[in-house]
């Protein structure tokens, strides 16, 4: 009996395998000595100005169709070159991948989409440098978020007149807790020096930066975003200020559909709620203070710098005229 159940066993394992191979799943090693191999440091010259790469993160098997309907979004754009879904579950069954990446191929209306299963969860895999990406700019995003199209388009705009900088939808701050003597993880309505991986777009090379070099601190901290399960974006706003001494340039969305926020009170239509890290707010938070202390205690110093304001992308007038019995826009 025994002999039996082994042999059904491994019958299922070769059926998936031979599924995932015939389907040809793209495949990136999210091993760090191989993606730091030279022969993936970007070269500003080789590397596309006038188009983008995305690079999905998704992880809950229950937020499958609205992963596909996101890359889908994105795939049709004429900004976009690719689109790169990076699975950091490596439990998920291989016949479910295999589904998921046929879906995928015929949910491409432009762009090529491509599953990339990762080899381990790290958060720091979302960083690594791929040879796959052909663009100088790259946009990180999550899987519940959905950005209109012309959001997308005029963040791009704005990066390629900030290259250096992160640009972004979402964004948070840090603060300084004069009671405890330690930093905390905040939102002020005035100024932000955070931007979240729902939305980050970048230049290709942050990358490269980010996984490869730093040294031993720079490993330190990788391995505490590990331990902690959080906090690579606020690590990678540290590299990036550290690198330009200014803070994230924050964009005006016509439309940013956040499904995994807690605070959504409209159901939950794609099974996302409860399942990202941020749903759980205030231990969320106390973490991720946690998380900006250590990065400034490895660091030495605190790299982090403010901004103030949004960029919008159109400017209306602003005056008021009374016409009728009301005080509406002039140009109304």
């Amino acid at each position: 009996m025994g002999a039996y159940v082994a042999a059904i066993s491994f019958f299922f394992f070769f059926l998936s395998l031979s599924i995932a191979l015939c389907l040809r799943i793209p495949t990136v090693s999210s091993d760090t000595a191989s993606a730091c191999h030279p022969s993936n440091q970007p070269h500003r010259r080789t590397l596309r100005s006038d188009q983008l790469t995305v690079l999905i993160n998704g992880y809950s098997e229950s937020r499958l169709p609205l992963l596909r309907s996101i890359a889908a979004s994105f795939s049709a754009s004429p900004l976009v070159s690719s689109v790169l879904v990076l699975w950091g579950n490596p439990s998920t069954p291989p016949l479910t991948l295999s589904q998921f990446a046929h879906n995928l191929s015929l949910s491409s209306w432009g762009a090529a989409i491509s599953l990339v299963p990762q080899l381990s969860s790290s958060l720091n895999a979302r960083f690594l440098p791929r040879s796959s990406i052909k663009t100088r700019a790259v946009l990180v995003c999550d899987d519940d978020v959905e950005v209109d199209p012309k959001t997308v388009e005029f963040a791009f705009k704005m990066w390629r007149g900030n290259p250096d900088r992160l640009i972004g939808v979402f964004v948070r701050s840090h603060d300084i807790d004069l009671t405890r003597k330690e930093w905390i993880y905040t939102v002020h309505p005035d100024k932000y020096s955070i931007v979240l991986t729902k939305f980050m777009m970048m230049k290709t090379e942050y990358l490269f930066k980010y996984s490869c070099e730093g040294g031993p601190p720079m490993r330190e901290m990788r391995r505490l975003v590990d331990e902690m399960r959080n906090c690579e974006d606020i690590l990678m706003n540290f590299v990036v200020a550290e690198e330009t001494n200014a803070g994230p340039l924050m964009v005006g969305a016509e439309r940013a559909r956040d499904w995994g926020d807690p605070r959504n009170e409209d159901g939950d239509a794609y099974g996302v709620r409860d399942v990202g890290l941020s749903s759980r707010r205030a231990e969320h938070r106390k973490r991720r203070g946690e998380c900006i202390t250590e990065f400034h205690r490895i660091w030495g110093r605190m790299p982090l710098r403010y901004s103030y304001g949004k960029l919008v992308s159109s400017v209306g007038e602003q005056g008021l005229c009374k016409k009728g019995p009301k005080l509406v826009p002039c140009d109304h």
